[in-house]
């Protein structure tokens, strides 16, 4: 099942860290609905707003903090979306 979440939350600008975890939490009663019937479970959000030319955003400290918190197993897609965009 895929699941769009609002994983877009504050992290600390030079360790990653996040700050506020409540749209994570906020997201795990739909999760574990959704695997305890039965569902495999593949998540998507964004981080922040892109800027041109620069890579520094990164959901995993999301994905990090979703595995403590639920006890799942969490890995992250290494492309995205504009990786995949041509350059003007």
């Amino acid at each position: 099942m895929f699941i769009r979440v609002d994983f877009n939350v504050p992290q600390d600008k030079a360790t990653k860290a996040i700050t506020d975890d409540a749209r994570i939490r906020a997201a795990i009663p739909t999760i574990n609905y959704a695997v305890e019937k039965g569902a495999r479970v593949i998540l998507a959000s964004h981080l922040g707003r892109p800027k041109p030319g620069k890579r520094d955003a990164t959901l995993e400290p999301c994905g990090a903090r979703l595995a403590e918190l639920t006890g799942y197993e969490s890995a992250c897609c290494p492309m995205t979306a504009s990786a995949t965009r041509p350059r003007n």
